[in-house]
């Protein structure tokens, strides 16, 4: 196989990070690699299979002339400002931030839904959907080859991480100051998360859901071409990875549990812990670095016939990020 030259920009943070990790765990055809961020992260340097490599300053220029595949991780605006600089050259751009996601010309993508989306790419930009959308779609993927999913109700229960890697220092040292009666330091986060639920992630619209609400609503509509709707409730709890959901969801055609727990055995990224009775379901302990999304307590809903809820759990760094990511190029190549 051809190995590719590769870029990494927003190299220093959680994603960044992870990126790295699963390039070289999968063994991604990598000729080079280059490692980009801003004034903050130049010169910090991170090892890529034996190799020493350095932190480059993002600059507009010729930066990225000869470069195969970039993934960026640093922003909506550092997307936006800098798209022209990357695929000027031919470079296929996996972004996964939210800039380009709902535009008609971009892809956004989910590999194991629809693939197929990938080759569409007139900016040569391919946009990684938001992780709680790519852990839900999933499971809901499952669903929708035993009969067309209507309508969708999820409650979030989201990971610091998701976040950041700043983030997930903050709760860290959150427990760490109250278990040492000092004051918290908040600056992340709306309130303290320690301890805590926050019901409240992104700005609020004027339909009082929030952006990741209606991020959801929006980007699995544009996976599945579909006209499903979503309507979310999204919560930060003080957990450090994995994000969990609650998701009650209704076919055109009833679904039994038995059916939809087969199909999810069958789903490529899912993973079945459904067994009630031994305590068996999801949870972040254990989705933790893994690359599949959990899926169990599957059961018929009890106020609609064509109804289910189940819950499942992945890991929004990994799966919700970084190996959505590198499953996109991995299917250009």
């Amino acid at each position: 196989m051809e190995r590719l030259n590769v870029a990494i920009v927003g190299a220093s943070g959680a994603v960044g990070q992870e990126l790295m990790q699963v390039l070289d765990e999968r063994h991604f055809p990598v000729r080079s690699l280059r490692l980009f961020g801003s004034e903050r992260s130049e010169g910090k340097e991170y090892v890529f299979r034996w190799q020493q490599l350095r932190v480059e300053r993002l600059m507009h220029g010729e930066q990225f002339n000869g470069i195969d595949i970039v993934f960026t991780s640093a922003g909506s605006s550092v997307s936006k400002e800098y798209a022209s600089d990357i695929t000027r050259f031919g470079a296929v751009m996996i972004d996964n931030s939210n800039a380009f996601r709902m535009d008609d010309d971009v892809p956004l993508v989910v590999p194991e839904v629809n693939p197929q989306d990938i080759s569409r790419r007139p900016r040569n930009i391919i946009a990684n959907p938001n992780c709680s959308t790519i852990i839900m779609s999933l499971p809901l993927f499952a669903l929708q080859k035993l009969s067309p999913v209507k309508r969708v109700h999820v409650a979030t229960y989201q990971a610091a991480s998701g976040a950041g890697a700043q983030a997930m220092q903050e709760l860290q040292t959150q427990y760490k100051q109250i278990l040492n009666g000092e004051e918290v330091t908040v600056q992340k986060f709306a309130y303290q998360l320690a301890y805590n639920l926050i019901p409240h992630i992104d700005v609020f619209l004027d339909n009082d859901y929030t952006r990741e609400e209606m991020k959801m609503h929006y980007e699995t509509r544009k996976i599945f071409h579909s006209d499903l709707t979503v309507s979310a409730t999204c919560v930060r709890v003080p957990t450090l990875r994995c994000h969990s959901e609650a998701v009650w969801v209704e076919t055109e055609q009833p679904v039994s549990p038995r059916e939809a727990q087969q199909a999810m055995k069958q789903m490529s990224g899912c993973l079945l812990q459904d067994n009630p009775a031994d305590k068996t379901y999801p949870m972040p302990l254990f989705a933790t670095q893994h690359d599949s999304v959990f899926v169990g307590r599957i059961r018929q809903d009890i106020t609609n016939p064509n109804a289910l809820s189940f819950w499942c759990v992945g890991d929004q760094i990994r799966k919700g990020a970084a190996l959505n990511a590198v499953q996109i190029a991995e299917r250009l190549i």
